[in-house]
């Protein structure tokens, strides 16, 4: 949240500064293609796991100009975990793993190998075959194919990384995953924002809203179909709910006052939100998006807002100034619940979101007068601060809980960034042109 003098949760961009002070009007746009985001590794494992991914063997017409290997090495690397062998030191390119001879890939230092082909289906699909082979050992560690049509020859490849990082790591891989994120454009008065969809890498971006005015608070719907999000419509905040793949959108909350920071039950079937009535003071609510039944979690004077669902969906944590600084409190989700605090380390911890298995909380904190991303294992209430930056907010986990993605400042732009739980690995996600903020990564495709 913004730093005002009106504002009692002063910090990182977030809730009550923008909707306490914008109108806005929505300019309908179809879904468009984006420039990529630029990766930048931050930082990385000290003794990364050495691998060669070769060049797939390609039939012809079967994988267009998609380099397959090339975007499983981009995966594997940008991940901080591995070193990959570059192409030219490669010392033949097999495309099977019986073609593999394990002593002259040791003989280069990698300790696994990667080769695969593609090949065109008479159904007009492509498939994606692939092995992996323990240079150590001359085993093969894994065989798989991915079958599609071509244009999700992108991707069968990050899905390779992930059976790949699973099995060396025994963590399942996020690569086929997608991430939602605003990008602003423009001078001060002359903005444009989009929500865009893009692989969990920051390639192939898609507009799926665009507006002259700020568009807020993405969140994914558990089976990765939906967005929810603030925008202005109607001259005051609103809350929708939009299906990505056809842009079919729908209003579901824009009571007086405030409307904001949407978050679905584990169930898809109903959303918190922060709602503050005309009167401006904000608590949680939960709606059922079936039924439009609204049920008041909290009620205090304090400002009560950015809701996050615990797992088992019976519970809700939220930020809280009701102690006199913003902290973060958990509630059970039914009307007459009493709050319990959670965070007591500092004078600021905000915008809480939970691990996929319930035992992390990520947290915006404020950290030798940075604001920064914190984990707290919510067992022995130990907290990590995590990033490194100035100004950095809106923490979301990767769905295999090993990975947050948040937003930076980068001195007067914004971008996102990626730290990995233990700290040990991030990546720096810039825009070409203007910025990036607000990410929000989605769950695991069927």
């Amino acid at each position: 949240m913004k730093p005002t003098n009106t504002n009692r949760l002063a910090g990182p961009v977030g809730l009550l500064a923008c909707t306490l002070a914008l109108s806005a009007a929505l300019l309908g746009a179809p879904p468009a293609a984006r420039a990529e985001l630029q990766i930048e590794v931050t930082s990385g494992v000290r003794d990364p796991i050495p691998i060669a991914v070769v060049p797939f063997a390609h039939a012809e017409g079967a994988a267009g100009d998609t380099d397959v290997a090339d975007i499983v090495q981009h995966d594997l690397v940008g991940s901080g975990r591995f070193r990959a062998l570059p192409r030219e030191r490669m010392p033949a390119t097999p495309a099977r793993a019986d073609e593999v001879a394990s002593p002259s890939w040791k003989a280069v230092g990698s300790d696994y190998v990667v080769v695969g082909r593609t090949a065109s289906l008479d159904n007009g699909n492509v498939a994606v075959d692939f092995d992996l082979v323990n240079t150590l050992t001359g085993a093969k560690l894994a065989t798989q194919r991915f079958a599609g049509a071509a244009g999700a020859v992108r991707n069968a490849a990050h899905r390779v990384s992930d059976v790949i990082y699973q099995k060396i790591l025994g963590v399942r891989g996020a690569f086929a995953t997608r991430i939602a994120y605003v990008e602003v454009e423009g001078e001060p008065g002359a903005q444009r924002y989009q929500l865009i969809v893009a692989d969990a890498d920051g390639a192939n971006p898609h507009s799926v809203l665009e507006s002259r005015y700020p568009l807020m608070s993405p969140a994914w719907s558990p089976d990765g179909q939906w967005l929810a999000y603030v925008s202005f419509e109607t001259k005051h905040a609103a809350v929708y709910v939009q299906l990505v793949r056809t842009g079919e959108r729908r209003q579901v909350s824009a009571r007086a006052g405030v409307n904001g920071a949407p978050v679905w039950s584990p169930d898809g079937r109903r959303l918190a939100l922060t709602l503050g009535g005309s009167a401006g003071n904000p608590d949680i609510y939960v709606l059922d998006l079936g039924t439009q039944d609204l049920v008041r979690i909290t009620d205090d004077p304090a400002i009560d807002t950015e809701p996050e669902w615990a797992p088992d969906g019976k519970s809700l944590f939220f930020t809280s100034d009701r102690a006199g600084s913003p902290q973060i409190y958990q509630i059970g989700a039914t009307a007459g619940a009493r709050p319990k605090r959670i965070t007591f380390d500092g004078n600021y911890n905000a915008r809480p979101r939970v691990s996929p298995d319930g035992a992390q909380l990520a947290m915006v904190t404020l950290d030798n007068g940075n604001y920064r991303i914190a984990i707290e294992d919510l067992g022995t209430g130990t907290v990590r601060v995590l990033s490194r930056g100035h100004l950095d907010e809106s923490p979301s986990f990767a769905p295999n809980g090993a990975t947050l993605i948040y937003s930076e400042r980068e001195g007067s732009r914004g971008s996102l960034a990626t730290v990995s739980t233990d700290g040990l690995t991030g990546l720096r996600l810039k825009a070409s042109q203007g910025e990036v903020r607000e990410p929000a990564w989605g769950p695991f495709s069927p």
